[in-house]
């Protein structure tokens, strides 16, 4: 299926964004395209410098989609039980490693060259390992905020909190912040100055959060910027060149993309055929999202441009 116009289309079911604004983020023709499918469950989509997406299977193993042949291959097997992805401005591609069968609990660089080795970065604080690293942002000097919850993985826990950590240039690890239930995807503001954090807990708070960012990496003054309530919250996100926040939540009839201004206020939404887990804008123009769900992976074009500090020309 290609970039035809026409209603969001989605298998022969006709969708539309329900939009809070004017100014639509999304095409009123524009068109809902599954590029892929057939994982166990996708997730942490990443833009590389050689304008392909890389995404995660949890099922263990990394893939790459070319939107040059349309074509999606194994990049990494097993993959650690990888789930957010990104990369660094030399072109490393930066892993969150989880935790189940297969899971490293830990985060690591490699080049995208054939066969190249894994650099671990960080697989524990003070000596205990990590929970279950699920998804990762690198700021602009390479440091690297990552959330570490546990939802699935029989392994004895080491730490006694769920928290964001933050691996320094230099290597340190810290703790950014404890202040959250089952923190999960994250996103930094383009100044950096601020961090985007979805508290996604299944029995507990679902919430939409920021923090101001200190100069040593640590996290404060946390605000609740979007709440739930019952309601599958948001599991990842990304930015667009205006600072507003494009976050996947919602599920069956409510899931899909949920656009934010940085206040919070719910500005748009876009719904999509499985439940979604994250979103990452690529295309040589970053106007094409690229979207993680269920099994699949999905792209739409849209009416404005992402952000990412390390992004290639």
């Amino acid at each position: 299926m290609g970039y035809s116009r026409g209603l969001v289309l989605f298998f022969g079911v006709i969708f539309a964004a329900k939009g809070f604004t004017q100014e639509s983020f999304f095409p009123k023709d524009a068109r809902v395209e599954r590029v892929w499918t057939g994982g166990e469950f996708t997730e942490g989509p990443a833009y590389g410098p050689d304008h392909c997406v890389y995404f995660s299977d949890i099922g263990n193993r990394i893939l790459k989609f070319d939107p040059a042949t349309g074509n999606t291959t194994d990049f990494r097997n097993p993959g650690g039980r990888s789930n957010g992805l990104d990369f660094d401005q030399k072109g490393n591609l930066i892993a969150a490693e989880g935790a189940n069968t297969g899971g490293n609990r830990r985060i690591t660089k490699s080049s995208l060259q054939p066969g190249a080795q894994l650099t671990v970065l960080a697989d524990s604080f003070n000596k205990k390992k990590f929970n279950s690293p699920n998804d990762l942002i690198l700021d602009k000097n390479g440091g690297i905020y990552f959330t570490d919850p546990r939802y699935v993985g029989n392994e004895p826990k080491e730490l006694d909190f769920e928290g964001v950590f933050y691996i320094a240039p230099g290597g340190k690890v810290i703790v950014a912040t404890k202040e959250c239930a089952k923190p999960n995807g994250l996103v930094l503001s383009m100044d950096g100055k601020t961090l985007y954090l979805a508290e996604n807990h299944p029995s507990g708070a679902r919430h939409l959060l920021s923090f101001q960012v200190g100069k040593d990496g640590g996290l404060s003054g946390k605000k609740v910027l979007y709440d739930f309530g019952n309601q599958r919250g948001v599991d990842g996100m990304c930015i667009d060149q205006k600072g507003n926040l494009f976050a996947t939540a919602g599920s069956k009839e409510k899931a899909g993309i949920y656009v934010f201004s940085p206040e919070g206020k719910r500005l748009e939404f876009l719904p999509t055929p499985e439940d979604p887990s994250n979103c990452i804008f690529g295309g040589k123009n970053r106007d094409i999202l690229y979207i993680t769900a269920g099994k699949s992976l999905y792209r739409a074009i849209t009416n404005t441009k992402g952000f990412h500090c390390f992004w290639p020309e």
